[in-house]
């Protein structure tokens, strides 16, 4: 089965120096783990929550419960969770434009967002004439983190006035050089914006970083966050959806985004089985990702002892399950990514190539022979063709499934 027995050897090795930071993720697993029984137990779910409901999706009590349990394990006063949420993009976008109104503006204290979000923003022309938040005249500044995910807090005090209402946290890497967002790091965000502006709203883009932590964005005290539901929180049994999670009175102006101001949380039908696939996923989730984030970083152990700049390092403490790794070549990250996909359950016979995506400046190549199309716990992995060539592996339903598909990706670039 692993007939380059150097490779095999190698890693194997550089397992067994990750005992004792195995165990550390361990521990969170297992408080996640409770957390998430005792949501369920309290809000007494029953089979009956999983039967779905039809046309408009009235007294669905499934969606509601499910609902309650999402806002309890995510510390939060409400939750908006629907398979009507149809990306992370879509979910952070709801925030926005569900919170904003005209003459309002926000700042991304994390600098850049996602191509997807910036592109909604109207800071470029991709999405010009499609109602763009500029053109519903909302203001828009990013301020770059300073050294060690440090926010910029002179650099706030001198861009806010009287205008501002929202600022933004992306707690993912993206496609960027930093280390994700700690809890640590989000409260010492919050503290130091409420500080100045208790009235600012505290926004954070939760996508890859749940249950990385005992805590989540809103028990740091963050107004808001939204994720996707094919990503950490669906456990890789969520078909799709989204969710978004945080004060009541902003989560019901974001549900009448969704829907329409009179009729906002009351509305929509989920369809039979959508609501048990939601909270099996969440049930299995906290294993999941902890699988997810050891086997990044077993990537990053393996990279960096041969010679790769990795980040996050393999013994940070981690806020999202991106594991990126600086290959510093075109066909490096062509080799990688075609390896990840070669170890995939399903499309692995297929070969990834670099293409113009939907939304991004450059051309994209991506891995990932999953279940669930877009699904980013399930392993994949995925770069923009541009200097210094990095590429950015995120998930893994089982720990296994990761090691396999690295050491593959180890023989094809002949790197032993």
């Amino acid at each position: 089965m692993f007939d380059n027995k150097k490779v095999f050897d190698f890693i194997e090795k550089c397992e067994a120096e990750m005992v004792e930071l195995y165990a550390k993720r361990d521990e969170i697993a297992l408080y996640n783990q409770n957390k998430v029984l005792t949501a369920m137990q309290y809000h007494r779910l029953a089979e009956r929550h999983f039967s779905g409901s039809t046309g408009y999706g009235y007294n669905d009590d499934g969606r509601d419960t499910a609902e309650k349990i999402f806002a309890d394990v995510f510390g939060s006063e409400s939750a908006l969770v629907r398979p009507q949420i149809v990306a992370g993009t879509h979910a952070v976008s709801l925030c926005l434009y569900g919170v904003l109104r005209p003459g309002d503006s926000f700042i991304s204290l994390t600098g850049q967002p996602y191509d997807t979000i910036y592109s909604n923003i109207g800071v470029t022309d991709t999405c010009l004439g499609m109602g763009t938040l500029k053109e519903y005249g909302i203001g828009y500044k990013q301020l770059e983190l300073k050294e060690n995910n440090v926010i910029d807090i002179e650099g706030f005090k001198e861009s806010i006035d009287e205008n501002t209402r929202m600022a933004y946290l992306q707690r993912a890497t993206g496609y960027s050089s930093r280390n994700a967002l700690s809890i640590s790091e989000i409260r010492s965000a919050v503290k130091a914006v409420k500080k100045i502006r208790p009235d600012i709203i505290v926004m954070v883009d939760n996508c890859y970083g749940e249950f990385l932590e005992k805590e989540e964005p809103c028990d740091a005290g963050a107004d808001l966050a939204a994720g996707s539901l094919i990503k950490n929180p669906g456990g890789g049994i969520a078909l799709s959806g989204g969710y978004v999670v945080g004060r009541s009175d902003l989560v019901s102006l974001i549900a009448s985004r969704l829907t329409v101001p009179s009729i906002a949380f009351e509305v929509g039908a989920i369809p039979a089985g959508t609501t048990r696939s939601y909270m099996q996923g969440m049930f299995m989730a906290p294993s999941v990702v902890s699988g997810a984030v050891k086997g990044a970083m077993l990537t990053a152990k393996v990279f960096s002892k041969l010679g790769f700049k990795v980040f996050p390092s393999y013994d940070d403490n981690r806020g999202d399950i991106i594991q990126a790794v600086v290959l510093g070549d075109r066909q490096k990250v062509i080799d990688y990514c075609k390896a990840v996909q070669f170890s995939s359950p399903v499309d692995s016979y297929v070969s990834p190539e670099p293409w113009d995506m939907p939304g991004y400046e450059d051309q994209i190549i991506m891995a990932a022979g999953n279940f669930i199309q877009g699904s980013s716990i399930e392993l994949s992995a995925d770069s923009p063709m541009k200097e210094p060539y990095i590429v950015y592996q995120q998930g893994g339903l089982t720990y296994e499934h990761t090691k396999i598909a690295l050491y593959n990706a180890v023989c094809a670039m002949e790197l032993l």
